[in-house]
């Protein structure tokens, strides 16, 4: 599957089922990119709208919604990271955004880039123009 970062190195076997998932995600993420390079600077700003517009859409059926466009969403940050910071995510980094987003714990060492992959979900989840924490980290209003 031609992953880069860490991921060639983990065996498939030996993680947790959802990996399966995100791997078909990175996938659908890595297949975006020769699309994301050839957008305009302003067609990838515009891609923020369009993820907006979906949204509104499917208030009722949020959180779906972002697992939705949650590869064309991080295919964009990806892209933006690469033209503007000169840092393109790695796969490994792809993947810790999706369980960051998930409300799970993605642990990282020093120099793996966590502040790249916390882009990734913070984006997705501001979407809706909302809080960016994912509604299970949200603290119950009782």
């Amino acid at each position: 599957l031609g992953f880069t970062g860490s991921l060639a190195e983990i065996s498939v076997a030996a993680v947790h089922p959802s990996f399966c998932r995100f791997v078909q995600q990175v996938a659908a993420i890595n297949a975006l990119e020769p699309l994301m390079r050839s957008l305009t600077d302003t067609q990838l700003a515009e891609q923020t709208l369009r993820f907006r517009d979906i949204l509104a859409g499917n208030s009722h059926r949020i959180q779906d919604a972002l697992n939705d466009i949650l590869p064309e969403a991080f295919a964009t940050v990806r892209e933006a990271s690469r033209r503007v910071l000169g840092m393109r995510h790695f796969d490994s980094q792809l993947v810790g955004g999706m369980v960051l987003h998930e409300g799970q714990i993605a642990e990282m060492a020093t120099g793996e880039g966590k502040t790249l992959v916390a882009v990734l979900a913070a984006y997705l989840n501001a979407l809706p123009g909302t809080l960016t924490n994912p509604p299970s980290l949200l603290p119950s209003s009782s």
